[in-house]
């Protein structure tokens, strides 16, 4: 059996930010074919501060887990610091994640990303986001 930490099972016991944002300011999904999980990011910003984040997820409950995270550590961020948030930080917030369970960090900054990809395409502004192509970082 996997071995999860604390944060982890809280977060997805008690996931933070669930649900949509109506008119958002950025959104992003983001799947991986190979496992089924799918994660949808929406994002609220005023005067380039991320002043809401929210998530739609399907998945396992690390899924759920990086993508509760992700959304509270980039709530009242710039864009400019919400841009730098990678997978390794969501997975260090989390206490760690077991390596089979890595990809889902990955899939919570690859939503991030095409959020704040989505933002800056609807303020007509060139977007600085490089979208990665689906990560291949599976065991199973």
């Amino acid at each position: 059996m996997t071995q999860y930490s604390e944060k982890v099972m809280d977060h997805f016991m008690n996931p933070r930010n669930v649900g949509e944002i109506e008119n958002a300011d950025g959104e992003g999904t983001v799947g991986n074919p190979s496992c089924g999980d799918i994660m949808k990011m929406y994002i609220k910003v005023e005067k380039d501060v991320i002043v809401e984040a929210r998530f739609k997820t399907f998945g396992c409950g690390a899924a759920i887990a990086t993508s509760s995270m992700a959304t509270e550590m980039i709530k009242g961020r710039t864009i400019d610091e919400a841009m730098e948030l990678t997978n390794e930080a969501v997975t260090e917030a989390l206490g760690g994640l077991p390596k089979v369970k890595r990809h889902c960090s990955v899939l919570a900054e690859q939503a991030l990303q095409s959020a704040l990809d989505d933002y800056f395409k609807k303020k007509g502004l060139p977007s600085p986001i490089i979208l990665k192509p689906e990560e291949e970082v599976h065991d199973h």
